[in-house]
C-alpha cells in the first residue's frame, strides 16, 4: 500500500545528540491526488532496543529506574520505572545491542532473546523505532551488579517487581513509559492465553 511521496527539499535544523530535519514534501492522498507542499519535521534519534526481563523462578519482572529529564519537565515523576533499553550503534545487530544493554544496566547475561515487536514511539514527529524483546532470566544469569556505565553518567536502580504488581501499576497509571506498558501488556496477554 505504498503511496507516492515527493520530497522537494530537506535540511538539518539541529545536529547534536538529537538531530532535527525539515522536509518540504507532497504526498499522495487517499483519492490519488497529491497534497499541497507541506513542511514536516523529524526528530532523528536512531533505532532503539528494549527488553522485558522475567525472573521465572520468582514470577517477577526486572525493571530499572532512572532519572528522565523530559518526564520531570512535565510535572511527571522524573525517576521512571521502565524496562531495559538503549540505542543501536551504527550497523549493530538489535540482539547484540540488547544483550549489551541488559548486561550494562542489570548485570544479567541472557541466553535467548525472543522478539516481541518493532514499533515507532511517536511516528508523527520522530523516526525512532524500538525493537522489543523478551528474556527469561534466573539467579545464575546475574553476573554483576549492573547499574549502568559511569562514563555515560548512568545511575540505574534495578527493581524486581512481582508480575501481578507490575500489571496493577500499569492499570493505575503508575508506569508511564510507553515501551514498558507495551511489554507488560504483552506479558499479561501471553499469560492469559
Amino acid at each position: 500500500m505504498a503511496k507516492k511521496v515527493i520530497v522537494r527539499k530537506e535540511r538539518r535544523l539541529l545536529d547534536a545528540f538529537f538531530k532535527v530535519d525539515e522536509a518540504v514534501l507532497r504526498h499522495e492522498r487517499r483519492d490519488g491526488s497529491l497534497s499541497p507542499e507541506l513542511s514536516r519535521l523529524n526528530l532523528e534519534r536512531g533505532d532503539g532496543v528494549a527488553a522485558l526481563l522475567y525472573r521465572t523462578d520468582e514470577d517477577r519482572v526486572v525493571l530499572v529506574r532512572q532519572f528522565r529529564y523530559p518526564a520531570w519537565l512535565r510535572d511527571g515523576p522524573g525517576w521512571i520505572l521502565e524496562i531495559v533499553a538503549g540505542m543501536l550503534k551504527e550497523g549493530e545487530d538489535p540482539q547484540e545491542a540488547m544483550r549489551r544493554e541488559i548486561r550494562e544496566e542489570t548485570g544479567y547475561r541472557v541466553a535467548a532473546l525472543e522478539p516481541v515487536s518493532s514499533f515507532y514511539l511517536t511516528p508523527g514527529g520522530s523516526s525512532e523505532r524500538i525493537h522489543l524483546f523478551y528474556a527469561a532470566v534466573g539467579p545464575a544469569d546475574r553476573l554483576d551488579q549492573g547499574g549502568g556505565l559511569a562514563e555515560e553518567n548512568e545511575d540505574i536502580e534495578i527493581v524486581a517487581v512481582p508480575a501481578a504488581e507490575a500489571f496493577t501499576a500499569v492499570d493505575r497509571g503508575e508506569i508511564v513509559d510507553a515501551k514498558t506498558i507495551i511489554a507488560l501488556m504483552w506479558l499479561r496477554g501471553r499469560r492469559q492465553a
